[in-house]
């Protein structure tokens, strides 16, 4: 800025209104400030370009000086006036104590003495005069001078002064509403020029900015500082910044393709990283790593400085992208959404540890006061006692991490976007596995029995090879249209579902877990730590719903409807035992899941662990039961086929006419058809059961057997030669139960084949054969219904019968039913075991499961 000298006319023009004489009379403060600055106003306004303050204060400055000095000459004027009064008054007493003593002397001159008195007179009065003029000048003075004090109280914050004013009652609260007025007017004069001063404060730090001028940069930044606390010189170095302005003009980021094509697949392993948000990320670490030596090289308070521009990044570059990729993720899928929310999450958090490394320590010397003020033009309020923490910067990247994450997840939105998000994956996993069962439970109905029954009897033939007359009834039906055998036939639009897709897979469980997996990783990572207990357990909640009441539950459900309608004369079908393994290998699936990656997130919460495990142990506790409700209906199953196929024995089959071709026979057509079913149950078993649920399981089979045997031999009558045939059957049938492996059947099916030969034994020889082994544990009286069915048997009955079997009249009116009941009590005491009913234990589990579960469906072990 220029300075242009002041001229000589100018200063005798000032040197008229600061004369004494201008102050006599009335004097006006402004008025004469007017005066004072009229001609400067003139000539300011006159000349083209900026306004110059600095004549204004030369002329002021020239202006005060005067008045201290005419301030002085009237001070110096008014001792030498009060001295020529003193010494007036000492010569006026004098000449009075003359006058007294020469009282005749001042008769003799008193006209020429009163003459001089009126002289002297006026003297005094035109002195008083001048006084007067002098004191009301001083008071304007004083006036001036008050203004300035009560503004320089006023810019400290001290207000005592003009408060005592105010309270002086109404004369001071009118010398306080003047002062006010004045004082209003030079601060709007002085806001303009401190206006005026930061705007040129900042343009030249912007010019020495761009030029790359760090010396000058931090005189300006030092500067303002102290002016104003350097709030609007920071904001102006970060909103100029090149980062900020580059990533609002350049074009978009790359759009990483493999990322979206893979994102929404729950298969594919969840995205690290994205391109455009790696190399922001990148570009942030490079510019904050530069910035952080510019700002502690330019800046008197870098601390501050990089807390600012921190937080400009990740409020305006971070948050711009993150809700980019967010809003693409929501357009594809929930999952999609989710994984970006996670992806930018991870890397947020590792930018954040990089950029903790840049702490700066704080530079600048100011006062308590001085850091006060600075504090509150920067963040509207007054900081915390003390000096700042070296962990300024780190405090503040924690707290604008959180902020980026807040609207995102803040109460449930989370979690229920996550919810919706397990459901829709699973949703989309089962819905053909759905779709299956609810076929087959519409199929299931008692109508559909009925088909099937009679579907059943069509097939049915009698040993002839002629159909029996329900057979030929049925055929009638089907033939004629009154029941259509592919009623059931999904005639919809919809694409057919297939047996394999109605199937229990222990991958579908595998991958099951594994989405939840990834969700309960999630929710580790995105959630406070204090809901992550309560947020577990609301997904292993959706979990069981999932895995143990959509697919477990129905596939048990759905397998037990199909065999409680299917027809008891048809071969049950053995693949519900597939289902079981599948079942057991998946209830231990679970238990590994839930006991390493589950409950060890609730243990700060005491109380929501023990809601899981409760919850735990009834979800296994349900999917046990229905297991083992199954088991039992395959076992009725296939007992009530083994009877079944019994039925088609031959009343002649054990008393043949035709010798030749009875021995031609190896065995007779039950026998064999009963021995298959029974190495398919073995097969079967072997294959999908194992340990103890596997033994417990042929016990029931072979036991069940083992009692139709039992009455089954009570039926039919036996020639010595059928004695034969039937030794072989039984010894077809041992050697099947033999094949078990369950050493709890061999004395019962020793027992069956030690029976059988009571019909090949001679009569001589019968009554000690049945005392001795198996048969002489048994009451010789119980196995007289048996006897009783040799072709010889009247031949030697009176006189065996009378020797070693009591008749049945003596034994109280009991009949041979009851004999064969008691029979019965007593083979179940020749073994310990007991078989009390069906219970899981734990089969062969994949060998990558190594910790070992104590529980096992219905309590067992294995």
């Amino acid at each position: 800025m220029s300075t242009q000298p002041v001229s000589r006319t100018q200063e005798g023009d000032n040197q008229d209104y600061l004369d004494l004489a201008s102050f006599k009379g009335k004097f006006d403060v402004t008025e004469f400030i007017g005066s004072a600055s009229e001609k400067l106003i003139a000539e300011s306004k006159a000349k083209n370009g900026p306004f110059d303050p600095k004549p204004f204060i030369r002329s002021f400055e020239e202006a005060v000086d005067k008045l201290i000095s005419v301030r002085k000459d009237v001070q110096a004027k008014t001792e030498q006036m009060e001295k020529s009064v003193r010494v007036a008054e000492r010569e006026y007493s004098k000449k009075m104590v003359d006058l007294t003593k020469g009282f005749e002397i001042v008769g003799n001159s008193f006209n020429g003495m009163e003459s001089r008195m009126n002289e002297v007179s006026s003297t005094a009065i035109r002195i008083g005069d001048q006084l007067e003029t002098v004191h009301i000048e001083r008071q304007r003075a004083q006036a001036a001078y008050d203004l300035i004090d009560f503004y320089n109280q006023f810019s400290k914050g001290d207000t005592a002064k003009l408060d005592a004013l105010r309270k002086e009652g109404r004369a001071g609260r009118r010398q306080v509403a003047v002062i006010l007025r004045r004082l209003n007017t030079t601060r709007e004069a002085i806001e303009k020029y401190c206006e005026k001063f930061e705007k040129e404060m900042l343009n030249l730090f912007d010019r020495c900015y761009r030029k790359g001028d760090p010396k000058m940069m931090h005189h300006c930044a030092q500067t303002l500082l102290e002016f104003n606390g350097g709030a609007s010189c920071i904001q102006v170095y970060v909103n100029q910044h090149d980062f900020f302005i580059n990533n609002v003009r350049e074009e978009p980021p790359p759009v990483d393709q493999l990322l979206w094509e893979l994102i929404p697949d729950p298969n594919a392993s969840p995205p690290k990283n994205e391109v455009g948000l790696s190399e922001l990320f990148s570009e942030i670490r490079a510019t904050v790593d530069t910035e952080a030596q510019i700002v502690k090289a330019v800046f008197p308070n870098p601390p501050v400085v990089m807390q600012v521009f921190l937080q400009r990044v990740f409020a305006q570059s971070i948050q711009q992208h993150m809700e980019q990729l967010l809003h693409k993720g929501a357009e594809i899928s929930d999952l999609a959404y989710l994984r970006v929310l996670q992806l930018v999450h991870y890397q947020a958090s590792m930018l954040v540890e990089d950029l903790k490394a840049h702490e700066l320590p704080h530079t600048s010397s100011r006062t308590p006061y001085e850091a006060t003020e600075f504090r509150r033009s920067i963040t509207g309020s007054a900081p915390l006692a003390g000096p700042a923490g070296s962990a300024a910067i780190s405090t503040m990247l924690e707290t604008a991490m959180e902020e980026l994450f807040v609207p995102y997840t803040e109460g449930q939105r989370y979690m229920e976007r996550e919810s919706k998000s397990l459901t829709t994956l699973y949703g989309q996993l089962l819905a053909n596995f759905t779709r299956f069962h609810k076929a087959q439970k519409a199929k299931s109905s008692m109508f559909d029995r009925m088909v099937n029954q009679i579907s059943a009897a069509t097939n049915t033939t009698t040993a002839s090879g002629a159909s029996t007359t329900s057979a030929q009834a049925a055929a009638a039906l089907m033939r004629f249209g009154v029941i259509n055998s592919d009623r059931n036939v999904d005639k919809s639009n919809e694409e057919p579902v297939r047996e394999e897709d109605g199937t229990l897979s222990v991958d579908v469980a595998e991958k099951i877990l594994k989405w939840h997996a990834e969700a309960i990783g999630r929710c580790v990572e995105l959630s406070p730590p204090n809901d992550v207990p309560k947020n577990t357990l609301t997904l292993l909640r959706l979990l069981s719903d999932t895995i143990g009441t959509s697919y477990v539950d129905t596939a048990l459900e759905s397998a037990q409807a199909r065999l409680e309608a299917a027809d008891t004369k048809t071969e049950p079908n053995l693949q519900p035992l597939a289902i079981i393994r599948a079942v057991d290998l998946i209830c231990h699936l679970w238990q590994q899941y839930v006991n390493i990656a589950l409950l060890p997130l609730a243990s700060s919460s005491v109380t929501i662990r023990r809601d899981m495990v409760v919850f735990n142990n009834q979800t296994v506790n349900r999917m046990e039961t229905g297991a083992n409700t199954l088991l039992q209906r395959i076992t009725d199953a296939i007992i009530n086929w083994l009877s079944f196929l019994l039925t088609k024995q031959k009343r002649n089959d054990f008393k043949p006419r035709n010798d030749d071709l009875s021995f031609a026979r190896v065995n007779t057509e039950p026998c064999i058809l009963c021995c298959e079913s029974l190495e398919k149950v073995r097969d079967a078993a072997k294959q999908n059961l194992s340990g103890k649920n596997l033994e417990v399981f042929l016990t029931e089979i072979g036991v069940g057997f083992h009692s139709l045997l039992l009455d089954h031999l009570r039926k039919f009558p036996v020639s010595a030669t059928g004695g034969l045939m039937l030794a072989k059957d039984l010894k077809s049938y041992q050697d099947t139960v033999s094949s078990f492996g369950i050493s709890a059947l061999h004395e019962r099916f020793e027992f069956i084949r030690q029976l059988g030969n009571v019909f090949l034994v001679r009569p001589e020889i019968l009554k000690s054969y049945i005392t001795e082994n198996y048969l002489g544990r048994i009451d010789s009286s119980l196995l007289k219904p048996y006897l009783q069915l040799r072709s010889d048997w009247g031949q030697f009955e009176k006189g065996f019968d009378s020797e070693t079997i009591p008749d049945e009249t003596l034994s109280g009116g009991h009949g041979f039913k009851d004999r064969f009941g008691r029979l019965s009590v007593m083979m179940k005491d020749l073994e310990a075991l007991k078989v009390d009913g069906i219970s899981m234990g734990i089969p062969t589990i994949p060998t990558s499961l190594t910790v070992p579960f104590a529980r096992s469906f219905g309590g067992s072990s294995a």
